[in-house]
């Protein structure tokens, strides 16, 4: 266990004690502080995560996230935005990714301060954005691109994105990446990807829902086997049934190919269908999900919020060589009012995953989580998975979270 330093002890006294001090995690909304200077942006979260795996000694970890920014008022349609963050490990019985030790399961949170945000906005042309420079991008759902904000340091991209509605009802978003800042921060041999990728995401209301077109052209000259082209769409609405019930569906396919620096030749699909029912604060859905894989190659989305996906024990990051089938059914409860607090969220999954014939088994896992959001600033969240692996590829593992953040 680390001896925590000065500068430790008083990042977390300044970061956490607010919202330790009310029992709290941070809620959701708008980060920042309005000045006539400009708004000052802080978000802190400090996180316990164990986590119990097969063959692995129990890991532990208490980090601590702070990010401090500034976005000036507008010039002229123009938008200055800076922003660092850091992380520090104040208990580190863990495996971080850089320094190991081996013996104990990954917790992708290694310490480190760098650069999050460093971005030029401009909205001088009519229902049109560009955002130039270092951002945080997530496109749709965050399957194929997204900042993968569960973990401490989040991902981040050198790019340009233009966002344009003047093609109504379009909305139509092209992305050109420089450069990926990956979670596992500046001084991993993998923290950063050189890129030359473009992205296309186009969504237009339809009478049956939100229609979503998007292109996907990944080029990574230091990660040439995670470079490829995928093609698809998206359809996702709601219809009422009645008074008190409706109806949620969702259909997404998608065509994965090799392309740019990527040596290999693959033509993999992707498919999704998803149905629910929604009666008032009660959800629950049912889904399943399909990787294709050829025994040596998998579709792959390596720039998505992955831990949303197949079950937050982050098993399957990677998709196995014979692909993937997750079937999977979620409920979720929201209380407007809780006896505490402004609101709650209760989320229970299960997950059944096999390859993506259907016929070997992965495993099966069970995820529950809490949050209390107590006012804009502040909240708590408490979550657990549990994933019974079938195959010795896929050890047995519990993890457990529970986090406590603050915003200003």
């Amino acid at each position: 266990m680390k001896t925590l330093s000065r500068p430790a002890l008083l990042a977390l006294a300044l970061a956490a004690a607010p919202a330790m001090a009310h029992a709290q995690t941070p809620a959701t909304g708008p980060a920042v502080a309005s000045t006539q200077a400009g708004d000052i942006l802080f978000d802190s979260r400090l996180r316990y995560e164990g986590v119990s795996q097969d063959g692995l000694d129990d890991a532990t970890a208490v980090t601590l996230r702070a990010r401090l920014g500034w976005q000036s008022p507008d010039w002229s349609g123009f938008k200055l935005l800076v922003e660092g963050e850091g992380v520090v490990a104040l208990v580190d019985d863990y495996n971080d990714t850089i320094h190991g030790p081996a013996s104990y399961p990954v917790v992708a949170d290694p310490e480190g301060i760098e650069l999050n945000r460093l971005q030029l906005t401009w909205t001088g042309l009519p229902d049109t954005e560009v955002v130039l420079g270092r951002q945080r991008i997530i496109l749709g759902n965050a399957r194929f691109v997204g900042n993968v904000g569960f973990r401490q340091n989040e991902q981040t991209f050198d790019a340009v994105k233009v966002t344009t509605r003047t093609l109504k009802p379009m909305t139509v978003t092209y992305v050109w990446i420089d450069r990926v800042h990956r979670i596992f921060g500046n001084d991993s041999p993998v923290g950063e990807w050189n890129s030359d990728s473009h992205l296309i995401n186009v969504e237009a209301p339809t009478p049956v829902g939100k229609l979503t077109a998007y292109g996907y052209l990944l080029d990574f000259s230091n990660a040439p086997a995670q470079s490829s082209a995928t093609w698809g769409a998206r359809l996702e609405g709601s219809h009422a049934l009645s008074a008190d019930w409706s109806a949620l569906y969702a259909v997404d396919y998608a065509r994965q190919s090799d392309y740019g620096s990527n040596p290999a030749s693959f033509d993999l699909d992707y498919g999704l269908v998803s149905a629910g029912l929604k009666r008032g604060s009660l959800t629950g859905t049912l889904a399943v999900e399909r990787m294709d894989g050829n025994g040596t190659r998998a579709f792959q989305t390596p720039l998505a919020t992955l831990h949303a996906f197949q079950g937050w024990a982050d098993v399957f990051l990677n998709t196995p060589g014979d692909g993937l089938r997750d079937v999977s059914a979620t409920v979720s409860h929201a209380i407007a009012h809780p006896p505490v607090g402004t609101s709650a969220t209760l989320t229970a999954s299960w997950h059944d995953i096999r390859d993506a014939d259907g016929s070997s088994r992965y495993g099966q896992e069970l995820d529950l989580s809490g949050r209390l959001v107590l006012d804009p600033r502040r909240a708590i969240e408490i979550k657990a998975a549990r994933f019974d692996g079938a195959q010795v590829a896929f050890p047995d593992r519990t993890k457990v979270w529970v986090a406590a953040e603050y915003r200003f």
